[in-house]
């Protein structure tokens, strides 16, 4: 008992003293799973770590410096000793374009903008239009009420099979309609079923030639026309 006790306590003294040594200390930040101009940023971003011990990184300390690039979502790291803080990068996903008059910011699937960008680029990204007086800063994330509700719609449009073909999505009096490339208004109401409304109507589409609009706020009966209903 008291040998077991004597060599919890030269452990803990061993382990104490490999945090102050700089035997240790961080020399070399590797990072994966971005293209290399990205990861030079981030290495960067994560300079302030370099001469602590490894033992002594925090993950959270490694989150705040990395996502203080407001292109990154999130890491996760190693240590791989002696020297070496290797980090894996999970950059934020493009979801659409935010207009505010002339101004245009890319902006993920999480809400979050990323990256102020020249107006007519990113094409085949959907377009959210905001009213010039909704706030928009880089590596802040839309509120609510100020273009989140869009992008959770385009979020969920993105991982259906019309991901490629929705160019916008409008809400008018709590009705919300997708406008698609080449301007059919794909209607389907309120936010719930959303999933299913969309399974429907990429298969309406798949099978049958439909201009106008398509309606699908109410699942079971589908409705489609030739005269827009939405306008914007």
């Amino acid at each position: 008992m008291a040998l077991s006790l004597c060599l919890a306590v030269l452990a803990l003294l061993a382990y104490v003293g490999a945090r102050e040594t700089p035997v240790f200390a961080v020399h070399t930040i590797d990072v994966e799973g971005v293209r290399p101009s990205v990861a030079r940023r981030v290495e960067t971003a994560l300079r302030p770590l370099e001469g602590k011990s490894l033992l002594k990184v925090q993950g959270d300390e490694v989150t705040r410096l990395a996502t203080s690039l407001p292109y990154i979502a999130g890491v996760t790291y190693d240590r791989a000793f002696p020297n070496t803080l290797r980090v894996r990068v999970q950059a934020e996903q493009p979801v659409a374009v935010v207009r505010r008059g002339i101004e245009a910011w890319l902006v993920s699937r999480r809400g979050r903008v990323t990256e102020r960008i020249a107006q007519r680029t990113r094409k085949v990204l959907p377009r959210i239009w905001l009213e010039q007086s909704v706030p928009v800063s880089l590596g802040a994330t839309l509120a609510a009420g100020d273009g989140a509700e869009q992008v959770a719609m385009l979020d969920a449009a993105r991982d259906s099979g019309l991901r490629s073909r929705v160019a916008s999505v409008h809400n008018v009096n709590g009705e919300w309609t997708y406008v698609l490339r080449g301007g059919l208004e794909l209607q389907v109401g309120s936010r719930s079923n959303l999933a299913l409304k969309l399974a429907i109507a990429q298969r309406i589409l798949e099978r049958t030639p439909v201009t106008g609009y398509l309606d699908v706020s109410v699942p079971k009966r589908p409705v489609a026309g030739e005269d827009s209903r939405v306008s914007g």
